[in-house]
This record gives structure tokens, sequence and C-alpha cells, in this order.
């Protein structure tokens, strides 16, 4: 009886065991905010240049409240940070008087000076060396709000699957952007770990789901309430560590 019992609980470890590890990407696998610095930058040389007129006589705060009211009338973009970002410049350029084809053609290529600028991000120095340890014991995916294509940086080869909001209709932490992880990998929810640095869309809303989950805290901050993560972590370094202690826990 007892031989049967421990088979039992051994099969039941093995059911659990931890097979994928999902990411978010900005501000925890790289610092964003310097790569989107440079990306406004590059987009409003671009402007300048080619659609003259269309953002000179924005200050700061005068562009911000016309993004916002562009955010207000399209809410249905909400997820969708490619196609606001589009609309938000396209209208920037009916508004100083283009016409439609030169305000679409004009959105489209400063975009593509954006996104292209926007992928030059620098990871954190420990991450390549972690995702390469973890790459070898797990599956690795990418679940991000954002539209960073993590194949279009130095991460890329680690990773096997990545999903971003605007391809699945809906942002985290609705349920649909993890569920987009169990459908392609074919596990159960307790059979991933998911990696991010927002309590709300990446802690509460893997937890939501099942999938067992990675506070990383960088930046120190306190905890805003609700299911804490399984693990918290304030260095990258620790990742691995956390990951082996969740593993080992039923």
């Amino acid at each position: 009886m007892t031989m049967h019992i421990l088979g039992r609980n051994a099969a039941r470890r093995t059911e659990l065991t931890i097979s994928v590890i999902t990411f978010d990407l900005d501000n925890t696998l790289w610092d964003v905010e310097p790569a989107l610095l440079r990306a406004e930058e590059a987009q409003r040389q671009w402007l300048v240049a080619n659609r003259p007129g269309a953002i000179e006589t924005f200050g700061h705060e005068a562009l911000f409240e016309f993004k916002k009211s562009v955010w207000k009338r399209h809410p249905q973009l909400v997820h969708n940070v490619t196609k606001m970002r589009l609309q938000t410049l396209h209208e920037l350029l009916l508004k100083a008087n283009y016409s439609e084809a030169d305000a679409r053609s004009g959105a489209d290529e400063a975009f593509a000076v954006f996104l292209a600028e926007r992928h030059k991000v620098v990871l954190y120095e420990e991450a390549l060396s972690i995702l390469e340890t973890l790459a070898r014991s797990y599956t690795l995916g990418a679940l991000t709000n954002g539209n960073a294509d993590i194949y279009k940086t130095d991460a890329a080869e680690y990773f096997d699957f990545a999903f971003l909001a605007e391809d699945i209709g809906s942002a985290k932490p609705h349920p649909d952007m993890f569920q987009a992880a169990l459908n392609e990998t074919g596990v159960r929810a307790d059979q991933i770990i998911h990696v991010g640095d927002d309590p709300d869309h990446d802690v509460q809303g893997a937890n939501a789901i099942g999938m067992r989950s990675v506070w990383v805290n960088l930046r120190g901050k306190a905890w805003p309430g609700g299911t804490r993560a399984d693990e918290e972590i304030d260095d990258l370094q620790a990742l691995p560590s956390a990951i082996a202690r969740i593993a080992a826990t039923p």
C-alpha cells in the first residue's frame, strides 16, 4: 500500500512539472523608456522634415492632450497600440490640413520610423544569459500589451512563441492573452509560470487563469494589493532560483 501511495504522489509531482515560462517584455526584460524616447524623437524629426507644420506647433502638454482626445474617441483601439498610434498620426496630419492621401502615407511612414527605433531596446545586462539558461529546460514565450516584437531583438533565438495584445484582440490581464499561451503549448495553466513587472496585468492576470507567477520588481515598488505572485524578485539574476522554487512546490 505504501509503495502504491508513493507512486501515485510521484506521478502527481511529475504531472505538475513546470514546462513553460512566459514573459512580459517592456520593463521586464529591458527598460523601455529610453527606446520610446528615441523612437518619439526619430518620428518627430521625420514629421518635421517630411510633413512640415504637423507637429512643430505642439508643446509637450498640448500634444499629450491631443493624443488623449484620440484615445477617448477610439476606445476600441485601447488594446492595439499600433493602430492607436497610426490613428493619432493620421488625425494630427489632417489637423495640419494635409490631404487624406498625404495623411495616410505620412502616418504609415512616420510610424515605420518610430517602430524601427522602438525595437532597438537594450536588454538588461543579465537577461540574455538567463534566457539562454532557461531555454535549455523550458519552452519560452512572450505575452505583451505593447507592440515590441521579441524576434526583432537580441533575445529572439530563445523564444518559441510570442503574442501581442493587438493580435489577440485583448490586453492583459484579460484571460485571452494567457489562454493564447495555453492553446499554443497544449499544457495546463499550472504548468506555466508567467514573469512580469506589472502587478495587475501580469501577476493578477496570470493568477486568475491558474498560472503561477513571478513579479519582477526591479524598481522596489510596494505591492499594491491583491493576491501576490508566487515569487517576487528585485534582480533578474534571481529568476532561475525563483522558478526552481515554484517548480518544487505543488
